[in-house]
């Protein structure tokens, strides 16, 4: 008789749950494999029997952080005024981080890269932005540089969501400052009259 598969899919599953919210609430270099089998109640040999590596279960966590803020900024209907949807996007990033604390930790909690001039592969959360930019910049909407103005969008995002995930912003003082914080980012690249 054939012994029972131990490291199913379930346990997959568990591993990148656990490896998610280890990543999101602590250092990437505390964390070792015997920790994140511990967190997912398995054995380390799991890590390697379904990921292979430490490294390749953490690329899996960032990997479903990725889709899930592509597939919400994705979803953001594209209208005929492309500042207004800059905005709609800004607003699902930040519901997004909201909802996904944990990925979105995963995502941003520590030094990461955002290189908007890079190649962006179908699945880059900064596809939607770079599109909605792209059509501001033809219609005349904005001007600049495309990189800057996602840049520019970004940080102010960013340092919003993450001040609001770490409670140093209350819900009302984040509405607040959003509302008022991308506009005011968006009319920094609109063309002068």
């Amino acid at each position: 008789m054939a012994r029972p598969r131990t490291n199913d899919d379930t346990v997959k599953e568990r591993l990148v749950e656990s490896a998610i919210e280890l990543f999101a609430t602590r250092p990437r270099e505390s964390i070792t494999v015997r920790a994140l089998a511990a967190a997912a109640g398995t054995a380390t040999a799991a890590v390697y029997t379904l990921f292979g590596s430490k490294d390749a279960l953490i690329d899996e966590a960032r990997n479903r952080a990725v889709a899930g803020l592509f597939h919400d900024l994705a979803a953001v209907p594209t209208s005929d005024d492309p500042v207004a949807d800059l905005y709609a996007l800004g607003a699902a990033y930040r519901r997004w981080g909201r909802e996904h604390p944990h990925l979105y930790g995963v995502l941003f909690g520590g030094v990461q890269t955002f290189d908007p001039s890079g190649a962006i592969g179908t699945g880059d959360p900064v596809r939607p932005l770079m599109h909605a930019i792209d059509r501001a910049l033809a219609e005349s909407a904005l001007t600049g540089d495309a990189t800057s103005i996602a840049l520019s969008l970004w940080v102010t995002l960013h340092g919003l969501v993450t001040l609001e995930l770490a409670g140093a912003l209350d819900t009302a003082t984040a509405e607040h400052t959003f509302r008022s914080a991308i506009p005011a980012t968006l009319r920094g690249w609109a063309p002068s009259r």
